[in-house]
């Protein structure tokens, strides 16, 4: 995908270097719709230059710096040397990343897609999450609901969440407790089974989440959430221990929930 329109003075953009001369380099911006900048040879690097060749080479990719748009003389203004290495890897990165989401687009709508389909889309995702990718990986995490405020159909919402969570790998954090559960009475298994099968949700776990609930030592018990984010998390773990405690305290035992592993070692 290509955007329309002129990058903004101060962003960084992702280009391919297609020309050198003496006094600069032409650089074909691989982001925006048949836009051409230059980067003037005291902006390709630090110090005095020798061999401007020295410094970059035709068809390599750079991350620049817009440095000045005149859309009236259709000029794009351009620095090299003011990009660091971390926000080179960053944009890299963040470009590369659209890329993969410019694919999922025809995984979704098809290879034949028409164009206003796909703005009508691209345009919706852009304007509630920046970009494609974060559609997408939004998508992937929590379901139709993140793009329910979008002006997407239900059908075009569908297709986008299929195809998210099939093609995208989201970031998954794991937090871990303990909870400890006892039942003085004659079914006291039973009621610690009945808890347990309480602490893991009874099948109503969120589909983006992960809990499973092992045994440590008697009393302890060891809960653990696998989720894309820490408030997910440590909310579906809070949760979980709150269920095993109401349902052993239900039939006259105790619970109690900790952060800590209090048993010894396996």
């Amino acid at each position: 995908m290509k955007y329309s329109g002129w990058p903004e003075p101060g962003e960084l953009v992702v280009g391919k270097i297609d020309e050198i001369e003496d006094f600069g380099v032409f650089v074909d911006l691989s982001e925006y719709e048949g836009k051409h900048g230059l980067i003037h040879v005291s902006e390709v690097a630090s110090g005095w230059i020798k061999n401007i060749r020295d410094h970059v080479n035709e068809g390599q990719t750079v991350v620049c710096k817009v440095l000045d748009v005149d859309e009236s003389a259709q000029q794009i203004d351009l620095s090299l040397k003011d990009v660091n290495d971390h926000q080179h890897s960053e944009k890299i990165q963040e470009w590369k990343n659209e890329q993969k989401a410019d694919n999922w687009m025809e995984l979704a709508f098809g290879e034949d897609v028409d164009d206003d389909k796909y703005a009508h889309v691209a345009n919706a995702m852009l304007a509630e999450f920046g970009g494609l990718y974060g559609g997408f990986e939004q998508a992937a995490i929590h379901g139709p609901e993140a793009l329910e405020s979008t002006d997407l159909t239900d059908e075009e919402i569908e297709r986008i969440v299929d195809t998210a969570r099939e093609n995208v790998s989201v970031p998954y954090v794991t937090v871990t407790g303990y909870v400890d559960l006892e039942s003085p009475s004659e079914s006291g298994v039973d009621d610690i089974k009945e808890a347990l099968q309480a602490a893991e949700g009874n099948g109503d776990i969120p589909e983006e989440v992960e809990l499973d609930v092992t045994y440590v030592g008697a009393p302890e018990y060891r809960i653990r959430v696998r989720a894309p984010n820490y408030k997910t998390a440590e909310s579906q773990l809070e949760e979980s221990a709150a269920r095993a405690e109401s349902a052993i305290e239900s039939v006259g035992g105790t619970g109690s929930f900790h952060r800590e592993r209090q048993t010894e070692d396996e």
